[in-house]
């Protein structure tokens, strides 16, 4: 016993002496090294080489060091009859038995081996790649059409070229429109402001007449209309001429508007007391056409939805009425009423009353019921509606909260470029003779 601790005590001193000799240990010597003092790679009680070659450090399994060099035996006792780690492990844990008739599965393959082992390396098929269309083949438009977005682009620039390139005439007398269609909700404010302004943008002189009490159309173009604003109720119950109350649109230079106010919601109870009540806005824009200086090609009236008192007033005043028509199925069912009310209005107040236009809005070319429509009014009234058709447009909706149409809004927008086309459409054909 104290054989051995001398033996301890002598092995902690080379250890210590040869550390402070060495600074830093070095990797495991060649096995041809270790074998020369009787230690196998791997093994418990490897020595461990330190920077100096003739010097290494061993440590056997219970913790004993020793301090081996070139001149030292090879070693005895305890790390001399060390058993490898892994022999130990190996004995507690002895693999569970296979039956024969199942195959232990194989160790899993070098996937370098199996590249460089395979046949015929995999050839993938080359990429499809779009060529361009060269610019000698190309639309006038100059826009490349192989995708949905160039083809609508090179539509949109095709349009706008064929209005530009277009001088609309002007009437040699004054159209007067009443925009009317007892059905809320089908673009008649939106239809009487962006026609006006189309053809104001041409170079006509249009004025718009707001008869609808909510009076969106003196917003869309920017006028003042607020209750104590002189207005067409004015006109209407007080006999104020109307030039006292018409203003100039900023939108553009020849364009006009005569507001409604909140007061003209009360108008129709106060007309069923007075002369000529039907008559009151016709003989008031006869006034005001001839005493103006300069005369307007086209005037418009838009209408509540309603078929009372003011509506009456403004088909007696009026040659021309204008239906928009939604393209939906709830649109058409007051149809027939509203064209026999016009019937009975050119029958006994007006008959030089005429429906010379109906223009199809809010349309939807991905619905089957917006085709269907379409198709079922063309059939109806083939002299009366225009080829044009306004689509549903977000522009169009957004106009009005910047108190403008869409024509000055957005110019190149899809649904400027229709009301421009069905403007243009309603000077091309001129007023029905």
């Amino acid at each position: 016993m104290k054989h051995q601790d001398k033996a301890v005590a002598t092995a902690a001193d080379q250890a210590s002496s040869a550390e402070t000799e060495h600074a830093a240990v070095a990797d495991v010597p060649p096995a041809d090294d270790a074998e020369q003092h009787g230690f196998d790679r791997g093994e418990v009680g490897a020595p461990v080489w330190t920077g100096d070659e003739s010097t290494a450090i061993a440590v056997d399994s219970t913790g004993t060091t020793t301090v081996l060099t070139a001149d030292t035996p090879a070693p005895v006792g305890d790390i001399a009859d060390a058993e490898p780690i892994e022999d130990e492990i190996d004995a507690d844990v002895s693999e569970p038995e296979v039956a024969d008739e199942f195959e232990k599965p194989a160790a899993p393959a070098d996937p370098a081996e199996e590249l460089t082992e395979s046949a015929e390396p995999v050839v993938e098929p080359p990429l499809e790649r779009t060529t361009a269309t060269p610019a000698s083949e190309r639309p006038a438009s100059g826009f490349d059409e192989s995708t949905p977005l160039a083809r609508e682009l090179a539509e949109i620039t095709r349009r706008r070229q064929l209005l530009s390139s277009q001088d609309l005439p002007l009437p040699t007398k004054t159209r007067i429109f009443t925009v009317a269609n007892q059905k809320g909700g089908v673009g008649k404010t939106t239809t009487t402001v962006n026609l006006a302004a189309a053809l104001a943008r041409t170079g006509a002189r249009v004025l718009v007449i707001d008869l609808d009490p909510q009076g969106n159309a003196s917003t869309a173009l920017g006028v003042e209309h607020r209750s104590e604003t002189p207005s067409v109720y004015e006109v209407i119950i007080n006999d104020l001429p109307m030039a006292s109350v018409v203003q100039k649109s900023p939108e553009f230079e020849a364009l006009y508007c005569i507001p409604a106010t909140i007061h003209l919601a009360g108008a129709e109870i106060e007309l069923v007391s007075l002369v000529a009540r039907e008559q009151r806005l016709r003989s008031a824009l006869e006034t005001f056409l001839e005493e103006s200086d300069d005369a307007f090609h086209y005037v418009f009236i838009d209408c509540p939805p309603s078929l009372g008192l003011l509506t009456i007033n403004a088909f007696v005043a009026a040659n021309e009425v204008l239906i928009p028509i939604q393209c939906e199925y709830y649109a058409l069912e007051g149809l027939s009423q509203l064209l026999n009310n016009i019937q009975l209005i050119e029958r006994h107040l007006n008959p030089t009353l005429n429906v010379s236009t109906i223009l199809l809005t809010m349309y939807d070319a991905r619905t089957n019921l917006a085709n269907q429509v379409v198709q079922d009014v063309r059939e109806h009234f083939p002299n009366e509606v225009l080829q044009t058709l306004i689509p549903r447009s977000v522009r169009i909706s957004e106009a009005p909260s910047y108190g403008q149409s869409v024509i000055s809004y957005d110019t190149n927008s899809p649904g400027s470029l229709s009301y421009l086309e069905a403007a243009a459409e309603i000077a091309r054909r001129g007023a029905p003779n």
